[in-house]
C-alpha cells in the first residue's frame, strides 16, 4: 500500500509578508499619511486660488470619504459632522464649476473643508496603516454599492 502524504493547503494571507510588515511599521506610516495630507492641502490651496481641477476634486473627495469611514470605525467619531459639512461644500464646488466652468472655492465653503482636513489629520495620526486600508476598502465597497443601486434604479426607466 503506497504511503500518501496528506498535506493540507495552508491559507495564504491576504497580504504579502513585506506588505504586512510595512502595514504594521510606524516608519512606513508617516510617509504614507503625510503624502495623503499633502495631496489634500495642495488641492485645497488650488481650489482656494481658483486653479482646481476634476482630478484634485476627486482626490479631495476620496480622502473625505476615507475620513468618513474612519469616523465610522471609531477614529474621531465626533468629527463626522465636519466631514459631512465638507461633503456639502464639495457638492457646492462641483455645482459652481458646472455653472462657471471654473474651479473656485467660495469663502463660506473654505472653513468646512479646513475643519474636515483637521479631522483627517487627527485620524491619520492615530490610525494604523491597516485601519486606513480598511477604511479605503469600505469606501470603495460603498461606492460600488451606490453605483449598483443607481444602475438598478435607472434600469426600469430604460425599459419604458
Amino acid at each position: 500500500m503506497p504511503n500518501k502524504s496528506h498535506s493540507r493547503k495552508r491559507n495564504q494571507p491576504a497580504m504579502s509578508p513585506l506588505l504586512r510588515a510595512l502595514t504594521f511599521s510606524r516608519a512606513a506610516h508617516e510617509p504614507v499619511t503625510q503624502a495623503m495630507l499633502l495631496q489634500c492641502y495642495t488641492a485645497l490651496d488650488a481650489f482656494r486660488r481658483g486653479h482646481g481641477s476634476r482630478d484634485l476634486f476627486m482626490t479631495l473627495g476620496r480622502h473625505f470619504l476615507v475620513s468618513e469611514e474612519l469616523c465610522r470605525l471609531g477614529l474621531e467619531p465626533e468629527g463626522l459632522v465636519y466631514v459631512e459639512g465638507a461633503h456639502a461644500a464639495m457638492v457646492q464646488l462641483d455645482a459652481a464649476e458646472h455653472r462657471q466652468d471654473h474651479w473656485s472655492l467660495s469663502d463660506d465653503a473654505y472653513p468646512h473643508l479646513c475643519a474636515a482636513l483637521s479631522v483627517l489629520d487627527a485620524q491619520l495620526s492615530a490610525a494604523s496603516l491597516e485601519t486606513i486600508a480598511r477604511a479605503e476598502a469600505r469606501m470603495v465597497e460603498g461606492l460600488l454599492r451606490a453605483g449598483q443601486n443607481h444602475a438598478l434604479a435607472a434600469a426600469p426607466a430604460a425599459l419604458c
